[in-house]
Formats: structure tokens, sequence, C-alpha cells
């Protein structure tokens, strides 16, 4: 596995890390299996958040069983002020049963206001400091999803790290990721997959590692099958081909800009939808040619779109600022036809 300095943390990572969103969705025993085979595979590098459910939790007592000292240990937490951060931090600490968080980051800051209250005089910035000079934390970070924001953000020098979307079809970060390199920050790629919408996954992580954007990549893993995959990529610094580009040049223009990343930040839906999934299965239909397996799928949904209320919660939630409301109009539509 090829490893990178994460900007000037000194921490020399491996180019694929373990995202840890995915192992929610997966029982104990599996998640700790997970990050046994990020060991076997060289993978040093785990990233997860407070609002992952129970990812802190799992990924702790994986630690147990691989060995804290063969990881470098990054969370974060969408607290912006200082209270709430330091509550985040100590929160942290205790789940996954730690002394210290290699890298700790402010999330998901999407707003300039957000941003302000993070630096102001009793901002979250002030609890990541302190904690760095505890030694409970080690590196401080953040990220988010707006490119101006955080374009602003990299120009305080307290934060080492920045992470942003970043795969193929996603290139809009390319200025904000140079601009945070040149100031000696790393630089980590969420949604490497594209929320698990790229149907190249291997491609997209190789395009990545041949970007000279990006230190690390940290795509969503749920099985030991998809680290030993995953891990492929990191082990293999080949340019793309011509043949290569042309299968991404393809799948970017199929996915076009307005789809779901199944990131999970438009849910809960206050009517019960499960949003990100009725993309999902009506993928099934219009893009895999699958329409009999998505009519399935979505037959088995609890609560249907048309039940949408237009609230339109999901939409201020949504940091890609889908036109989520239209999107479950249409998926309604979809299924309607195969009736």
């Amino acid at each position: 596995m090829k490893k990178r300095l994460l900007g000037n943390t000194g921490m020399e990572v491996s180019v694929i890390g373990l995202g840890g969103i995915p192992i929610q969705r997966v029982n104990e025993d599996d998640a700790v299996n997970i990050i046994l085979e990020c060991k076997n595979q060289g993978i040093n590098f785990i990233d997860t958040a407070r609002g992952y459910t129970v990812s802190e939790e799992y990924i702790g007592k994986g630690l147990k069983a691989a060995g804290r000292r063969n990881f470098y240990i990054a969370t974060k937490a969408m607290s912006y002020d200082y209270v709430s951060m330091k509550k985040s931090i100590e929160e942290s600490l205790s789940t996954m049963e730690v002394d210290y968080i290699d890298l700790y980051q402010v999330h998901s800051v999407g707003t300039k206001e957000q941003l302000q209250t993070v630096l102001s005089e009793d901002g979250a910035l002030k609890a990541l400091k302190e904690a760095k000079s505890q030694g409970i934390i080690k590196h401080i970070g953040i990220t988010g999803h707006v490119r101006e924001v955080l374009m602003e953000a990299i120009d305080n020098c307290e934060f080492e790290t920045i992470q942003f979307p970043f795969n193929p079809v996603e290139p809009q970060g390319t200025e904000l990721l140079s601009r945070a390199l040149k100031k000696g920050m790393g630089t980590i790629a969420m949604k490497p997959i594209a929320g698990g919408a790229f149907d190249y996954p291997a491609l997209s992580l190789k395009y990545i590692m041949n970007s000279d954007l990006i230190t690390i990549s940290i795509p969503g893993m749920d099985s030991t099958e998809q680290v030993i995959e995953n891990a492929k990529a990191g082990m293999n610094a080949e340019p793309l081909t011509n043949e290569e580009r042309g299968i991404i040049n393809r799948e970017v223009e199929s996915l076009g800009t307005e789809f779901c990343r199944r990131c999970g930040y438009c849910k809960p839906c206050p009517e019960g939808i499960d949003i990100p999934n009725v993309f999902t299965f009506e993928n099934y239909v219009i893009k895999y040619n699958m329409p009999e397996y998505g009519k399935l799928k979505y037959d088995q949904l609890k609560v249907k779109p048309d039940e949408c209320v237009r609230c339109r919660r999901c939409e201020r939630r949504c940091p890609y600022n889908l036109p989520i409301v239209n999107k479950l109009k249409h998926a309604v539509q979809t299924f309607k036809n195969l009736e």
C-alpha cells in the first residue's frame, strides 16, 4: 500500500483509507473484521464521525482487535461552538475508548455564518486548540461541501487538513484542493466513488490517485471484500489508459450533475420516506435496465414517495442542492409507468 504525508501533520497515511459511514449497516463482528482486513491490506487511516450512529463505537471495538498503534484515527462533529465541540471530543474519546484522536475535524461547515461561529472567541476552534494542547487530539481539520466557505476557511492556519468531495464526476474542488496543498494542508477526498453512484470504483480511485490533488481517499466500505478490492487501487500507481479515460467520461456523462450521492443528510424525512433508496431503486430501472428488481425493492418501501408533502426540509439539508421534491415526483412516475 502506497503512503503519503498528510500535509504538514507528519502522519504518513495510506492513500486509501476507510470511510466509516457504511459500518453503521453491519453488526459489530463484521465491523471488527473489516478493520482487521484494513490492517492486512495496509490501510492505516480510518475516518468516522459523531453523527454516524454506532460507527465510532464499532471502530473502537475494531481498534482493540487490530491494535490502536496500527491506525491513524480521524473523526468529526457538526459542533460549531466551544461548548458543543468540547463535549463532542469527550464523547468521541469515550465511545471509541481511546486516549487520543489523531485528527479531529469540524464537520460539514456549510455557511459563512457557521464558519464565523467556528472561528469566534467561543467557537469550536477554541475547543479543538485546547484539546490539542492537552494531547487528546493531535491535529485539527475541517470538512464541507461548499467550496466558497472552505476557500475562506483554509486561510486560517489552524486547520491542518481539509476534506471535500472529489471524484471524476465532482471536480468542483480542484481550485480549493490545489490551494490547500500549497498551504501545506493534507487533502482528504470524501465521496471518492460519488457515494456509490459511480459504477467503476477502481477507476474512480485510480483517477483520484493520479490527480495530484488528493493525499488520501476514504471510500466507505461495509465488507472485507470491498476492503480488499479498494486496497488494490492503493497499490497501483499506473496512469490511466485512454480506454479507462473513455469509460470514465462515459460514466460522467451518464450520471450528469443531479444524482444522489446517498450521503443521507436529507434524512430523516418527516413522512418517513427513505429518500436515498427511492433514487437507488429508480436507478435500477432507468440506468441498469433491471426494472423487475427495481420495482420489487420499491414495492417493499414502507412509505412511498407519493406521500411527500413538499415541506422541502430535505432540500434545505442537502449539501448538493438537489431538487429532491421534483426527483421524488419523477420516481413516482417511473414506477407508475411499470404498472
